[in-house]
């Protein structure tokens, strides 16, 4: 059994940074690879970066994000971080972590575990 915790998400002004963690719990083998998806009000969620534990290998979303968040992991104390910088206002979101054994994917029903999410509110 694997457990997925966020933290770090709150609310922020335009052009701010947060840094979110997720940590997990249980056995999470090298063989997983551990998510962020987004899903703003009334949207779709949404695929925002993913790495390997192994070997730190990051794949981003599009444009939207990449150069402004950046995914990274500790394997040491088995927690994921995504770091978020320069937010505007559409990056408003509950940020999501998620496991998935094989590798990354940006389908959120591939997923094998699930955290419950943390809040990011970006206003200008």
């Amino acid at each position: 059994q694997v457990q997925l915790v966020e933290s770090g998400g709150g609310s922020v002004q335009t052009g701010a940074s947060l840094r979110l963690s997720c940590a997990a719990s249980g056995r999470i083998l090298n063989g997983y690879a551990m998510s962020w998806f987004r899903q703003a009000p009334g949207k779709e969620r949404e695929f925002v970066a993913g790495i390997w534990w192994t070997n730190g290998t990051p794949y981003y979303a599009d444009s939207s994000v990449k150069g402004r968040f950046t995914i990274s992991r500790d394997n040491a104390k088995n927690t994921v971080y995504l770091q978020m910088n320069t937010l505007k206002p559409e990056d408003t979101a509950v940020y999501s972590c998620a496991a998935k054994f094989g590798g990354v994917s940006a389908v959120p029903g591939s997923m094998d575990y699930w955290g419950k999410g943390t809040l990011v509110t970006v206003s200008s």
